[in-house]
């Protein structure tokens, strides 16, 4: 089983290899969940030749750790960051691409300097979310091809604006957003807004569907539609701004 030293102990990763893949996805969970979760998702992506690689979050799955408490987001990244290297290191070739459910959505943005709350420009506000939130890239955006955001949460979509505190995100960065209508956990309004900020986001709602999109009754459609997208990605016909 492939293992390597996290933040705060022994981390788990899942792989689901390919022949001939024309893509890798480095797939962040949300809070509760691990890869295990992930194996009909996977399936769908190899339809698609994408090869898929999963992290279990600390304390989750295999990973040593709290179960109740999965770090702080400096943590969270440090972690991803760590998986997302020894993926460049063995799959060079293909085009990387980062995707996040919920945490893990909150995550892939904080690798990229990009995650970080409205503060409304208080300074109190201001020294709080740079203590909380990695607000410089922590990996290099041109290694990433596409990204993929799941029920991605209100409390990470403030930042990477022009004049707001963390990294704006790459103009020429495809970003796919899937969300639920229904989300009670992640209210879909925000994402709303946040997607009118960057024109290189696709914005995919789901009608009579909530926060945990792969394991609704919608699942079949959504990882038809983000496997369609990565392939659009790899081929350059993804949504650009």
């Amino acid at each position: 089983m492939p293992f390597f030293d996290g933040e705060r102990g022994r981390m788990h990763y899942r792989r689901w290899p390919i022949e001939n893949s024309i893509a890798t996805v480095l797939l962040l969970p949300g809070f509760g969940q691990h890869s295990g979760h992930y194996h009909r998702f996977a399936r769908t992506l190899q339809t698609a030749a994408v090869e898929m690689r999963a992290l279990d979050t600390s304390g989750q799955g295999l990973s040593e750790g709290d179960h109740g408490n999965p770090g702080t987001l400096a943590e969270l990244v440090a972690d991803a960051v760590r998986l997302f290297d020894i993926v460049r290191a063995t799959a060079p070739r293909p085009p990387l691409i980062l995707m996040g459910h919920s945490l893990g959505a909150v995550t892939v943005l904080g690798m990229l300097g990009a995650a970080a709350p409205e503060t409304g420009g208080a300074a109190a506000d201001t020294t709080a979310v740079q203590r909380a939130y990695p607000l410089r890239p922590a990996i290099p955006a041109a290694a990433v091809t596409g990204v993929v955001l799941s029920g991605v949460s209100k409390r990470a979509l403030g930042g990477g604006v022009p004049g707001a505190l963390g990294t704006p995100l790459p103009r020429d960065l495809p970003i796919l957003a899937v969300h639920g209508v229904e989300d009670r956990r992640a209210p879909i309004d925000a994402v709303r807004v946040w997607t009118q900020r960057h024109e290189s986001v696709d914005l995919r709602e789901y009608a009579d569907a909530g926060h945990d999109l792969l394991h609704e009754p919608v699942h079949a459609r959504v990882a038809a539609d983000i496997a369609d997208w990565m392939q659009g990605v790899v081929v350059g016909l993804a949504r650009r701004p």
